[in-house]
């Protein structure tokens, strides 16, 4: 996929309307033009965003479910990698149905909040005894050993916003872990303009690798490594095979998701990156 300074794409998953995306070369990024964020929420209103249930009606939600629980536990192993801290205060934005931070109270003991604004999957993560606050507006001024966003950092409206509260609300030795999608990845380059991490207009930013690291050195933060997510590659080339064609087409999916994790092997660009930085 060659860089365009503008393209125009379809959200596929909730309103069919189109949406433009401006390249921005300093950061090698692109961003999705929205200016109607009071509208925003309505592009979430849709039984088919998963990230928001617990769903188990279909096959699709059951592996979801199983691979969601498999890479919490991986997710946990890094975080532990990390630190050599017993005890961490954990806020995970965007927490989605709380599953994530559920584990890391029950295994690890650790004392875990959690943002997210969706009241469906809110009100989940409190039947499940989690803290959750509806934005970080209402953190106040607790400091953090760690701050997670999971497929997150690319929703949110403003970035800068969100770089000053994380220098703010991290420790001094405070990690912060970003995972988002790679428009560099091989599937993106396949699906083009039907690629499913385009996401748009829930996807405000598009990410590379050297992205992230500006910004970071922009907040006075240090990337520290950079970890693929294998399955990442299966799941958008799912849902894209979806979107180009009407069919999960779920053999050239899963095809397309090995060659594209073969291609990360090679090129060091995987469909979706874990970035851990550090002030």
């Amino acid at each position: 996929m060659s860089i365009k300074s503008k393209q125009i794409l379809t959200d596929y998953s909730v309103s069919k309307e189109k949406f433009e995306l401006v390249y921005n070369d300093a950061f090698e990024m692109y961003e999705t033009k929205f200016t109607s964020f009071d509208k925003l929420d309505s592009y979430y209103q849709s039984a088919d965003y998963i990230s928001h249930t617990d769903g188990t009606r279909n096959w699709f939600e059951k592996v979801y479910q199983l691979v969601k629980n498999y890479t919490i536990k991986s997710k946990w192993n890094l975080i532990k990698k990390q630190t050599n801290k017993q005890y961490l205060k954990v806020l995970d934005i965007g927490c989605g149905t709380g599953d994530f931070l559920k584990y890391g109270i029950d295994t690890f003991s650790v004392q875990g909040v959690g943002v997210e604004p969706n009241t469906t999957a809110r009100n989940l993560t409190q039947n499940k005894n989690v803290t959750v606050k509806k934005s970080i507006k209402e953190i106040n001024n607790d400091l953090f050993d760690v701050i997670t966003l999971w497929h997150v950092l690319e929703h949110v409206t403003d970035l800068n916003e969100y770089f000053t509260f994380f220098k703010n609300h991290l420790k001094e030795d405070g990690i912060l872990v970003i995972a988002v999608p790679n428009y560099k990845s091989y599937d993106a380059k396949y699906y083009k303009q039907y690629w499913a991490a385009w996401d748009v207009p829930r996807h405000l930013w598009h990410f590379s690798k050297k992205s992230l690291k500006k910004i970071g050195i922009q907040h006075q933060f240090k990337l520290m490594h950079i970890k693929p997510m294998y399955f990442d590659s299966f799941y958008v080339s799912l849902l894209s095979e979806k979107y180009k064609s009407n069919s999960k087409n779920v053999l050239k999916a899963f095809f397309i998701g090995f060659v594209s994790n073969l291609y990360g092997f090679f090129k060091n660009e995987y469909s979706s990156h874990i970035y851990i930085l550090k002030k």
